[in-house]
């Protein structure tokens, strides 16, 4: 993974714990992209987590919320510290962009359809996955013109994780008022409508961005 100084700001970088694993993962022989595929795996856990616990009641379907919410922050971790060691380490590679943008696409499907699947509601769950690629999809045609990246939210990759999250956890007490998966279903309503409103703004931004520049 190759990252230049157009960068994702994010307050973790600048922590003593984040640039002490950084470091650590510099120093030994891992890369940047194994990084980034390793994030793949991580949502592919968390996807599946999420499917189980649609079959799961109890203890079982709590355990596996855990499960999921764990992996969608491993994944964050993973897309923290591959930049990291890409940059900070001097380890970036040639094919870096690729395995900067890729895993992190399919990463979103795997974890908002797996969700949404496991409410009974694909639809939504793919909805919010495509918005979500979008989203990205967006600030890399700003790249590609010239533009510096726009990561604006308000449902940019970190809003994602932390609301499917937030969500996962609390539905573990949702059999306390008899509650049945609407805490996932209004969080993938959420990212839905979140990220198609970013997609939107974010395309607004480039078009003017670009009609400055004629």
């Amino acid at each position: 993974m190759t990252e230049t100084g157009d960068r994702r700001p994010l307050a973790s970088r600048d922590t003593h714990w984040a640039r002490s694993i950084a470091q650590w993962l510099a120093s030994r022989s891992v890369t940047p992209n194994h990084i980034s595929q390793t994030s793949t795996v991580a949502a592919a856990l968390a996807g599946g987590a999420f499917l189980w616990s649609g079959q799961e009641t109890g203890w079982g379907r709590a355990l596996l919320l855990i499960c999921a919410a764990a992996f969608c922050q491993l994944r964050l971790l993973c897309n923290l510290f591959d930049g990291m060691v890409a940059v900070e380490g001097g380890k970036g590679a040639a094919d870096g962009p690729f395995w900067n943008e890729f895993p992190d696409r399919i990463a979103d499907i795997l974890i908002l359809v797996g969700a949404g699947v496991s409410i009974g509601w694909p639809g939504l769950g793919w909805a919010a996955a495509s918005f979500a690629v979008l989203t990205a999809y967006v600030r890399e045609l700003g790249r590609a013109t010239g533009q510096p990246s726009d990561f604006s939210g308000p449902m940019a990759k970190q809003h994602r994780m932390a609301t499917i999250t937030a969500a996962a956890l609390l539905s573990m007490f949702e059999p306390l008022w008899n509650g049945h998966n609407e805490l996932l279903l209004a969080a993938l309503s959420l990212i839905a409508i979140g990220a198609a409103f970013t997609a939107l703004r974010r395309g607004r931004t480039l078009v003017r961005r670009l009609g400055n520049n004629i």
